[in-house]
């Protein structure tokens, strides 16, 4: 899609970035997802709604609900992507986001794809759980951790809501599952942004 085919934000501010992400679920959530069989909405509010039913915080229904949201970074505009749309959708989806967002969700939008290659690395039954298009690009991304990779994967500092994100992504490709409409979420994504915001400013 051409970013004339977006919405019309000149900026993203504090103020509309989460009305600018409900406008991006509601014109491209019928995207299909890597060969899943459910959409990319279907599959975000999934696991969104897998955090929320497991009694996540805001932050981290945000990170589930975001965690994909770099496979839409042409939605933003140019110079919100410092990195360029063109590089790994974890990289870029944080970057989108990062502005907004605490390093919390950030965090976990930007290491969910690394967290599977390191549950596949120390949870011996974490590759059975894959589907088949999770496996597909598992190859593409590097295989199992190695040792060293792992070692260094557990320095970061939210490591168990990066693994638990992580979880709930592989836990959202369910096909006819019911889920909560992006506006239930609105709030929180809302409520996340405004208290980074009062943190920022502190």
């Amino acid at each position: 899609m051409s970013r004339s085919d977006t919405s019309d934000f000149s900026q993203i501010t504090a103020g509309n970035i989460v009305a600018f992400l409900g406008d991006i679920f509601e014109r491209r959530g019928a995207d299909s997802y890597l060969g899943e069989e459910v959409t990319m909405s279907e599959h975000m509010l999934q696991s969104a709604m897998l955090a929320e039913a497991a009694g996540a915080g805001d932050d981290l229904i945000a990170a589930a609900l975001l965690h994909d949201i770099g496979h839409y970074t042409n939605e933003f505009p140019e110079d919100a992507l410092e990195i360029g749309v063109n590089n790994r959708h974890e990289e870029a989806g944080a970057a989108v986001i990062a502005p907004f967002f605490p390093d919390s969700v950030t965090s976990c939008v930007r290491w969910h794809v690394a967290a599977k290659r390191y549950l596949c690395a120390t949870d011996p039954t974490y590759f059975d759980r894959l589907s088949a298009a999770s496996v597909h690009t598992l190859n593409l991304q590097g295989g199992p951790m190695s040792d060293d990779e792992v070692a260094a994967f557990r320095n970061n500092p939210h490591l168990d809501a990066i693994i638990q994100v992580r979880i709930w992504d592989e836990g959202g490709k369910v096909p006819g599952r019911t889920t909560p409409p992006f506006s239930h979420y609105a709030p929180i994504l809302q409520r996340v942004v405004e208290s980074h915001g009062i943190t920022r400013r502190a």
